[in-house]
């Protein structure tokens, strides 16, 4: 047989599908889980890059509104010359911004379900963009994109000569990345630039922030819309806005306000995201060693119904050797996971306590450790679930709202309603965090990165509410 010759282009190939298996890391999810994007892309350059666009001495604070969308939460990116506007998922496990691209059409594999929603998967054609451009092999985000400890990787994948490569000066565009997510999400495009501009407090007036680097998707699987992440990497929208040093606040709306686009809630990136938070309480970021690009915070205990408290394991609130532990938060995971034992003495703790009727039909149809059937009179199906604080380090004490805890899987029928637990169990591994707050848990509670003091705040809100105080509606 002939021999096997590895040309430029099977190798970029070859690079490529090697890529999509190693510029992640596995997190732990359970296959029945809702979940936007448990997000594995690994970034080598937790960074301190400084980018032109965090130079503009007119950055100004941002504020977009948010809306509550299946399982995530979507704001707009106004992108391109004619202006574009895209629907993303709001995501801190992650750090690159990337919308669907395509001239003719965006190729998802298996997003039959979001076919019946056009105006959310709308695609960007750099072509008809007259301030777009590709980003070039020798950018520094072209080597983190592709997760490399080696800045000569991407050009030498893009065909560059050994001179034009040592002398950093080849003109050849940065080669197409793969991006993974949990659940087996994968995205593949080409690495751009363009002009995006965002909303100040005046929400009438939007601000131009030339240059933004964003991932130009033409095809991915299980990951239909685009995402804006918000971690800590040179890569991310609140690094390449300058606003690292300073933080972002978010607040979710109750997942009853989902799917409507009338009702939204305030994001807000900058000093005003900080600022005058006296009333909050705050828990220490924890730096990852593995992940520095992301979010984490220790959990020491679970209180339920006020007389029963669990603590966490160690593990929650520090790291091991190998950098695995810690709670990441994380707005691109639906529910809150909890490793074992945690996980089994909650659900054993709630279980001893309430006296309804468990319904086993539902927690097979879920894949749900706990529902009930409640049972409700004159339109009112309120309960007597017992309510769970969640204790952090610093003795920050968070009661979430029953809602976000127990949740009606359906319209109440024949005066009853089935309530299952939405937290879920990490799986049996010792890889990545030990647990997951996810945004689930996170309604209707303001939630502060304060990237410049290294602490996340939390304070209850009615975050429908909070959007009028922004003059989001």
């Amino acid at each position: 047989m002939p021999p096997f010759i590895l040309t430029p282009i099977s190798i970029f190939l070859l690079l490529l599908l090697l890529n999509i298996g190693t510029n992640s890391y596995a997190k732990h999810m359970n296959h029945s889980s809702l979940v936007l994007s448990l997000t594995h892309s690994r970034s080598l350059h937790p960074s301190s890059k400084t980018l032109e666009v965090s130079e503009l001495p007119n950055a100004i604070d941002m504020i977009e509104p948010l809306r509550g969308y299946r399982d995530g939460y979507l704001f707009s990116l106004n992108l391109g010359t004619p202006p574009k506007i895209l629907q993303v998922y709001m995501d801190t496990g992650s750090d690159l911004t990337w919308v669907p691209c395509g001239n003719i059409s965006f190729d998802c594999m298996e997003c039959d379900e979001y076919r019946n929603y056009n105006k959310l998967v709308d695609t960007f054609s750099p072509y008809q963009s007259s301030s777009c451009t590709r980003v070039l092999c020798t950018n520094p985000l072209c080597t983190d994109v592709h997760s490399s400890d080696n800045p000569y990787d991407p050009c030498a994948v893009a065909g560059c000569s050994i001179s034009t490569l040592v002398r950093g000066n080849c003109p050849r565009p940065c080669p197409s990345f793969s991006y993974t997510y949990g659940a087996g999400g994968v995205v593949i495009g080409s690495l751009s630039r363009d002009t995006l501009r965002v909303h100040g407090v005046d929400p009438k007036v939007s601000t131009e922030v030339p240059s933004f680097c964003f991932g130009c998707v033409g095809s991915s699987f299980r990951e239909p819309i685009g995402i804006a992440g918000f971690g800590k990497g040179s890569l991310s929208l609140t690094s390449q806005l300058g606003f690292l040093n300073k933080g972002f606040s978010h607040c979710f709306l109750g997942f009853k306000f989902a799917n409507n686009p009338s009702v939204t809630s305030p994001l807000v990136v900058g000093d005003l995201a900080i600022s005058s938070k006296e009333s909050f309480q705050f828990t220490p970021m924890m730096n990852s060693p593995m992940y520095p690009n992301y979010y984490y915070i220790g959990l020491e205990a679970i209180d339920v119904g006020n007389d029963t408290t669990i603590e966490a394991p160690t593990i929650l609130r520090g790291f091991d050797p190998e950098g695995n532990g810690g709670m990441l938060i994380d707005t691109g995971t639906t529910y809150t996971h909890l490793p074992e034992p945690l996980f089994s003495l909650l659900l054993s703790s709630l279980s001893s306590k309430i006296t309804y009727e468990r319904s086993k039909e539902y927690e097979e149809r879920t894949g749900f450790d706990l529902c009930y059937e409640i049972l409700c009179s004159n339109d009112s199906c309120s309960d007597d679930i017992p309510i769970m604080t969640f204790y952090f380090l610093n003795n920050v004490k968070l009661t979430l709202p029953k809602e976000n805890c127990f949740y009606p899987m359906s319209a109440p029928k024949n005066s009853m309603v089935v309530k299952c637990l939405l937290f879920q169990c990490m799986d049996d591994e010792d890889y990545g965090p030990a647990g997951i707050f996810g945004s689930f848990q996170q309604q209707n509670v303001e939630v502060v990165y304060d990237l410049a003091k290294e602490r996340i705040g939390f304070q209850l809100v009615d975050c429908a509410s909070s959007a009028t105080f922004y003059g989001l509606h």
